[in-house]
């Protein structure tokens, strides 16, 4: 019941965790059991995000980085700790490391009203803590298998998707010497091989595919949208076409009447790269104008392990020193997160790394006072939405005009040239365009020391954190087309004339994010009944906006001449010009007055305590706070790096 603390918040042991059949086994999934927290995310599998901005990683490569509201706060406003160490994904807000399940004796999810000891985050705190060795050796070995002969179809799917998975693992611990020093070792594997069903798809039927659009003639309203569209098309069909003229109506069968009479767009007036891209829009299997598979497999390969080390001195105290290690392969079909295809064919890759080493001293003096030190560094590097598939065939094969001074597209990443992007209405063809490489670094140190005086526990300490993010994006580079139909009407058909809505290529620096973070608090537990403790206290957080290490990031001053680029556009100005802090916002001191009151009614409380059967079985929880969140990472992004 946990009647003793003002906080809000449910601790989850490892019984707990380990007594049901958790699908993937992260502790995260978990979340949601608790009151107070949304069980959803507003970041969906197919959102698309601009260059050099992701959406929050998932550890392990598919598991689920805890991005969800907590009390009514953002999703990027959470904490995440293990044994104390900060572990959170500073760009998006969620979780880099996910230890193995059985490596966990428990985790708190604090969801409301914490002490003062917590901040930097407005939602919710979420400590995890890993087991510990102990006089006897101990070990447990674990199978779990997944595979097609116990899954039913997808209703949407013709077939079933198979689906293979395994994961595999085990812990051992003990004494090195008893009483004095203790290991504690875990390993998990996890293999998965699993058909994505790619849903219900829209594509041109065999039909179309040659030109002949008599079955979506009544989406082809548009009209020629100007003089030299008009001129284009007059040559390549060998008849005249005039501005504003209706490129079908109704009946018509003569040019004399339209631009396309029957509703059919001969192939000599298809644009160069429609003909040599049509080959990769998948062909109707369902019907005559649908596709649909789940023959395409997304891979995981993933392997974490750690190990801990605990040393129990009666004069110098308890040390304890962690190491977690995390590497996975995620091959994945359809990497629209990216902006890539949605059909067949051109799939990427995730592959990433997560590390952390975290030091930690407790030191008893006396029977009173306690002081903890804790140091740790976490490391993760991750390439998201690294192309495979597609690439390889030059723009230039594709049809499109290329090279320096020419009105074609310049290739800016020859490495990941390949199959062009190009959007439509209801999919998606080519290489993913918003793949991005990022190393995250944290550095983190605390101190809390603890003092026990009567019917008081004070506790007052500090924190300290510098994060490095390094973030190398694909801005777009090799260019990308939406069709939307803004010119006939018809998406395919504004494709095979080669009349984009839209022709994006983009270029970016890579970018260094640089913050800095430091907090004290001061705090009092209250026991003013044995039924009615009190909490009360203070936290001082200093709140820095990121910066760029070299200063690269823009930003707006009316009136105001760039000095550092002096042929900068008048008012777009940079970090260490005049009034420029290097975090373009001041940073400013926040303080956060945190009081809470909880009562579990006793018998002799009245009618309440009898309803309630005595103390410990209800708390009645009172309480105020202010609380601040870390800028996310993310905000940076959306500057990227942009020369005058």
């Amino acid at each position: 019941m946990g009647t003793q603390s003002t906080q809000v918040g449910q601790v989850v042991t490892s019984r707990d965790m380990t007594s049901v059949a958790l699908n993937g086994r992260s502790y995260t999934d978990l979340f949601a059991l608790q009151p107070g927290i949304v069980p959803v995310s507003t970041q969906l599998p197919d959102s698309v995000v601009m260059a050099g901005a992701t959406v929050a990683i998932n550890p392990s490569g598919a598991l689920n980085p805890g991005n969800q509201s907590i009390s009514g706060q953002r999703e990027d406003a959470n904490g995440f700790m293990v044994n104390g160490a900060d572990i959170k994904e500073l760009m998006n807000g969620g979780t880099l490391i996910v230890p193995d399940l059985d490596s966990l004796a428990e985790f708190r999810v604090l969801t409301n009203n914490f002490d003062a000891e917590y901040g930097n985050s407005s939602g919710g705190i979420v400590n995890a803590v890993t087991k510990s060795g102990a006089n006897n050796f101990h070990g447990t070995g674990f199978e779990f298998l997944r595979n097609t002969d116990l899954d039913a179809r997808n209703f949407f799917s013709p077939d079933r998707s198979f689906f293979h998975q395994n994961q595999f693992g085990g812990t051992f611990g003990g004494p090195i010497r008893k009483d004095k020093l203790f290991l504690f070792a875990d390993y998990q594997g996890t293999r998965t091989t699993q058909g994505i069903d790619s849903g219900l798809i829209a594509v041109p039927s065999l039909a179309d595919r040659t030109g002949k659009l008599s079955d979506q003639a009544s989406s082809l309203k548009g009209t020629v949208s100007g003089p030299y569209l008009a001129n284009l098309l007059s040559q390549r069909l060998g008849y005249g076409v005039t501005s504003g003229e209706p490129y079908y109506t109704a009946g018509c069968v003569t040019n004399l009447q339209c631009v396309f009479p029957n509703a059919t767009i001969p192939q000599r007036v298809w644009s160069a790269p429609a003909q040599h891209l049509l080959q990769y829009i998948p062909l109707p299997n369902v019907g005559t104008n649908t596709f649909s598979t789940g023959a395409q497999a997304e891979t995981v390969r993933d392997d974490k392990a750690s190990f801990r080390v605990d040393q129990n001195s009666e004069r110098f105290g308890l040390f304890t020193a962690y190491y977690f290690v995390d590497d996975f392969n995620l091959n994945n079909p359809y990497p629209t997160g990216q902006g890539g295809a949605s059909v067949p064919g051109v799939n990427a890759l995730n592959v990433g790394r997560g590390q952390l080493i975290t030091v930690g001293h407790t030191k008893t003096f006396g029977a009173t006072l306690v002081n903890e030190t804790r140091l740790s560094f976490m490391r993760s590097s991750n390439t998201v939405g690294q192309p495979v598939g597609g690439v390889g065939p030059s723009l230039a094969s594709q049809g499109f005009e290329t090279g320096g001074g020419t009105t074609g597209i310049v290739p800016l990443a020859p490495a990941i040239e390949g199959v062009e992007n190009v959007i439509f209405n209801s999919f998606v063809m080519g290489t993913p365009i918003t793949n991005l490489k990022q190393a995250n670094n944290t550095w983190g140190l605390s101190d809390n020391l603890s003092k026990v005086w009567r019917a008081h526990t004070f506790k007052l300490g500090f924190q300290g954190s510098y994060e490095q993010i390094n973030v190398n994006p694909n801005a777009t580079y090799n260019g990308a087309f939406l069709f939307a139909g803004n010119e006939t009407g018809l998406d395919f058909a504004d494709f095979l004339i080669g009349v984009a809505s839209n022709c994006n290529q983009a270029d970016s620096e890579t970018y260094y994010e640089r913050h800095k973070y430091a907090a004290g608090f001061a705090q009092d537990s209250w026991r003013a009944r044995p039924n009615l403790p009190i909490n009360y206290g203070v936290r001082w957080d200093l709140m820095q906006y990121w910066y760029e290490k070299y200063n690269q990031m823009p930003t707006f001053s009316l009136g105001q001449q760039s000095q550092v680029f002096p042929t900068a556009p008048l008012e777009l100005v940079y970090p260490t010009d005049a009034a420029i802090p290097r975090t373009l916002v001041p940073q400013s001191n926040k303080f956060s007055p945190r009081v809470g009151i909880a009562w579990s009614p006793g018998k002799s409380d009245g009618l309440l305590g009898k309803i309630h059967a005595g103390a410990g079985n209800t708390s009645i929880r009172l309480g105020y706070g202010i609380f601040y969140s870390v800028v996310q990472g993310l905000s940076l992004a959306f500057d990227l790096p942009q020369p005058p």
